[in-house]
């Protein structure tokens, strides 16, 4: 896609929030990142406000700027909710920073912009129906239809980490509840930090990251490679459930765990035995923009007139 002017993006996380400019082509022309202030609504909203001015100062023709952030904001009070950067919770945030800024601006849930970007021209480049996996220190999820975000009637399309393991068992539940105050959503299970704990349950050495798991299950440790076979296994069953609701024609998977050795090659064989179909064409790729398609699908949202 070409555009007329350059596009602005920011991706608000809950350690770093990036600023990002694309060219009219779609590269990307600048990016710049800083920490978040943790827990600091207002100092949030500073940080913010700077890496915008600086990237007007590259791209001050932009139409607006694009912002993809945890949680989403509510269709009927507008205030932010379902963040797990909890000083969001509550407030007129995009409200707030447009006031702030003196730009139009457009907001959607983070793992949507990831999608958003797969979608136009990643991985997901070439399927109608994109879902968009991310997989981190949380879970989440995206839908992109023909190239477009769809949020939902209620702003909460794609919510996939806040949903029931499927066919958990009794074990499986035996563990702690999710932040949201859900019971043990699909996040306590196949986030990065799920694993790690799962793995120390099970026998394995306490205190250690996903990928240092991996390395264990290449190097044949058995604690280890039962940890990530139960998690493949909760992935599988998980994504079947997306499968059967939207029939997706690509996932994508990004996020830090979403770089675990062999996780795209082997999750199709443990989607498709939970498929209400007797074959499973889904492609599952891992993104090709890496942790800049949160950044660039944000900026993406302002990319309505294609030329």
């Amino acid at each position: 896609m070409k555009f007329a002017e350059p596009l602005i993006g920011v991706d608000l996380g809950g350690t770093k929030i990036e600023a990002a400019v694309l060219g009219t082509d779609g590269h990307m022309m600048w990016r710049q990142r800083e920490a978040t202030p943790q827990g600091d609504y207002d100092g949030t909203l500073q940080v913010l406000a700077s890496l915008i001015q600086l990237a007007r100062a590259v791209a001050p023709g932009a139409p607006g700027v694009g912002i993809g952030f945890p949680g989403s904001s509510s269709p009927i009070s507008g205030l932010h909710r379902n963040a797990n950067s909890t000083c969001l919770n509550g407030k007129p945030f995009l409200r707030d920073l447009e006031n702030l800024i003196g730009l139009p601006l457009r907001g959607s849930n983070d793992a949507n912009c990831f999608a958003l970007s797969e979608a136009i021209d990643g991985a997901g480049a070439e399927g109608r129906t994109v879902f968009g996996v991310i997989l981190g220190t949380g879970c989440g999820g995206g839908v992109v239809v023909d190239k477009i975000v769809r949020n939902g009637a209620n702003g909460i399309a794609g919510e996939w980490g806040h949903m029931p393991l499927p066919n958990a068992t009794a074990l499986e539940l035996d563990g702690a509840n999710c932040w949201c105050g859900r019971g043990p959503c699909l996040e306590m299970f196949v986030s990065g930090p799920a694993v790690e704990r799962d793995y120390a349950r099970h026998g394995g050495i306490c205190d250690i990251r996903l990928q240092d798991i991996s390395t264990r299950a290449l190097a044949g440790e058995s604690f280890a490679m039962a940890a990530i076979d139960r998690w493949i296994d909760r992935l599988g069953r998980s994504l079947a459930v997306v499968c059967n609701v939207l029939d997706p024609d690509v996932i994508v998977l990004g996020g830090g765990a979403s770089l675990v050795h062999g996780l795209e090659e082997r999750l199709p064989a443990a989607i498709a035995p939970h498929c209400f179909s007797d074959s499973f064409q889904t492609r599952v790729w891992r993104a090709v923009h890496g942790d800049a398609s949160g950044v660039r699908g944000a900026a993406w949202l302002f990319a309505e007139e294609p030329l």
